[in-house]
């Protein structure tokens, strides 16, 4: 009888660990990328599940972060978001900062805002609750992911690969999401598919 209670609250230990650790697992490459749902800039409610069939980029992003300002005033993540609209790709913008947190917006500030930049994401999507980017382990801004028509994740990672402030780096740098979305058109796997990001911490909640 002690033994088989020892048994039970043994196993119920192990599954309470497995779930904390799966809850907050990074998701991986080649896998299938986590679902979520989340409300819109224009008031909408968009669900990864309704995007199969379509390649989706996810931009984590900060409006006040120096590092987003660096790839937003130089023009380099409106031209990638250029680049990967020809290619018929889903662009979604994901602004997980909290209320009271840098970069928090509501619905028009964050239209504003791309217009303004001249910014072109398919859709915005608030994420005030750190869910989304709990699900995606994000970490910094700007951050990308890549999702193929299946649902499989290709991508996890930076923009680019000089981690500064500086436009100047850009024209230095090596691009990655620019040649993951080239290779993608050629109908090639994605040579670099996991690499450091870099910016400014997600501003959670918590």
């Amino acid at each position: 009888m002690l033994a088989n209670r020892f048994s039970q609250s043994f196993l119920a230990g192990l599954m309470f660990i497995f779930a904390a650790a799966t809850a907050h697992a990074e998701p991986i490459v080649n896998q299938p990328a986590p679902v979520f749902s989340g409300a819109t800039a224009d008031g909408k409610t968009i669900n990864l599940a309704d995007l199969h069939g379509k390649t989706v980029i996810l931009e984590w992003t900060n409006h006040e972060c120096p590092f987003v300002k660096k790839h937003y005033e130089s023009g380099n993540i409106q031209g990638l978001q250029k680049q990967a609209a020809e290619q018929g790709i889903v662009w979604l913008q994901v602004i997980s900062s909290a209320p009271g947190k840098q970069g928090h917006v509501d619905g028009d500030t964050a239209k504003k805002l791309n217009a303004d930049r001249g910014a072109t994401p398919t859709h915005t999507v608030f994420d005030p609750e750190g869910t989304i980017g709990k699900l995606y382990a994000a970490t910094n801004t700007p951050q990308f992911f890549i999702i193929n028509p299946e649902g499989v994740l290709l991508y996890k990672g930076g923009i680019d690969s000089i981690p500064s402030a500086d436009k100047a780096d850009i024209a230095k740098a090596e691009n990655y999401i620019s040649a993951a979305l080239k290779e993608l058109a050629a109908g090639k796997s994605i040579t670099k598919s996991s690499t450091k990001p870099y910016g400014c911490t997600v501003k959670y909640a918590s």
